[in-house]
């Protein structure tokens, strides 16, 4: 049983009285008795609420920044009309900070042998799985001064998925794309390496793309029409070490990275490449296997949305095994992780000969674009030192991309917001130019 305000304050009006002209336990006794009567008749006389039950439907995905509405049927299978206040727990990430009270907070009036629904409007703030807690319902009586006060588990699953803010650049790029497959008016003659077909000379054509043998059947000159490579196999690697769980400005590095993933799967699958995801730091975390081009973007994002970073050094050798695992052919290894000198010099460049034998390696990475600011700035002491700092910062970047270029490693380093299409770009050159 719960007490309500009410109660309280007939209580404290009845009490009052008393009090001033008549103190004592007599008068006291005389205005509580009739009051506590009440209450447990408002007790009695309130809808069971261990009785009741519940079901749920609505949303079970829901993109990072959009709502999700999910629906609660209440059932009330006893003689007493309820008359009640329900409260839809769920994690605090659900909502934005403030909104919580106001979005799971219902009142709800259900009559005997009835069913109400009622809708719980969600609004993430982080990505990943969001369980329902428990749903508490307090049963008021027609009285409104006692309550019947219980706890049900309905149990339902919300998974947020990366909001894909990168994709806003895949037109212009699948654009460049067609202009590589001369699928456009304007041919660009020469790129690729895989043969297509033969067709008449042309002045202006290059003539080492004159196909003699061809030219020698007919009584025309034979060019070869090439076109860009295809079904070649893209591993996308994700370390989700200790280095991913860093921010730059309000966006993880490893949330950075995951947009860059799926800007690169979503172009590279609709220009004709297969695409598998790897994510690991000690172990794998996440993997995207032999999936279909109209199955691959789904998989992808479920793979990605309950995966975080985990607080421990990545293991180079252990990524680098995943990885010819995974990619027993020639390949193209994009390898989303950061640029710390630390970490790639005693972990990634011992291994990396081991990746570079056999495969095209590209190494992407999230830099922060307030040490950029940093190292430009004047003014006083304190800005002088870290402008020292910051620049110390970039020239052991620089350092370590270099190494990297040496070892033949392709190099993005790009901020978050520039990181998915400077990613998109490089592969479409690397593409262009045959190296896949």
């Amino acid at each position: 049983m719960a007490l309500t305000g009410r109660t309280a304050l007939l209580a404290a009006l009845g009490s009052l009285p008393v009090g001033i002209l008549a103190p004592s336990w007599t008068g006291m006794l005389a205005v509580n008795a009739p009051l506590a009567l009440a209450i447990l008749c408002d007790y009695a006389l309130a809808a069971p609420v261990r009785k009741l039950r519940f079901t749920r439907s609505g949303d079970t995905t829901v993109r990072l920044g959009e709502r999700a509405d999910v629906r609660l049927t209440v059932i009330n299978p006893s003689r007493r009309p309820l008359r009640a206040q329900l409260r839809d727990a769920w994690p605090p990430s659900s909502w934005t900070s403030g909104t919580e009270q106001a979005a799971s907070r219902h009142r709800v009036r259900v009559p005997a042998g009835e069913r109400r629904r009622i809708s719980t409007v969600l609004l993430p703030t982080r990505r990943g799985d969001r369980h329902s807690e428990q749903i508490t319902v307090r049963s008021y009586g027609p009285l409104g001064l006692a309550t019947r006060q219980g706890n049900h588990k309905v149990p339902w699953t919300v998974r947020v998925l990366p909001p894909f803010t990168s994709r806003k650049h895949l037109p212009s790029r699948l654009a460049r794309l067609r202009d590589l497959d001369g699928r456009t008016s304007v041919l660009m003659r020469g790129q690729g390496t895989e043969f297509d077909s033969l067709r008449d000379y042309v002045p202006g054509d290059d003539t080492r793309s004159i196909d003699w043998r061809a030219t020698a059947r007919q009584t025309t000159v034979a060019v070869r029409m090439w076109r860009p490579e295809r079904d070649r196999h893209i591993l996308v690697v994700l370390d989700t070490g200790r280095t991913s769980a860093g921010r730059v400005g309000d966006v993880p590095r490893l949330d950075a990275a995951m947009d860059a993933a799926l800007l690169l799967t979503t172009l590279a699958s609709r220009a004709g490449d297969r695409v598998e995801l790897l994510a690991y730091d000690r172990r794998i975390r996440a993997q995207v296997q032999g999936r279909a081009a109209s199955e691959l973007l789904p998989a992808m994002v479920n793979a990605l949305a309950p995966l975080e970073p985990e607080l421990v050094e990545t293991d180079a050798r252990g990524l680098s095994a995943a990885a010819l695992r995974s990619a027993p052919r020639r390949s193209l290894i994009v390898l989303l992780t950061g640029l710390d000198a630390a970490p790639i010099e005693q972990g990634l460049l011992p291994v990396l000969p081991q990746l570079t034998r056999r495969h095209t390696v590209l190494v992407a990475s999230v830099a922060d674009p307030w040490v950029q600011q940093m190292a430009s700035a004047r003014g006083d002491i304190h800005a002088v030192y870290e402008a020292a700092a910051a620049t110390q910062t970039l020239n052991q970047r620089r350092r370590t991309a270099e190494q990297l270029h040496r070892h033949g490693v392709t190099v993005v380093d790009a901020a978050p917001e520039d990181l998915a299409p400077a990613l998109a770009d490089a592969y479409l050159k690397l593409k262009a130019s045959g190296r896949l």
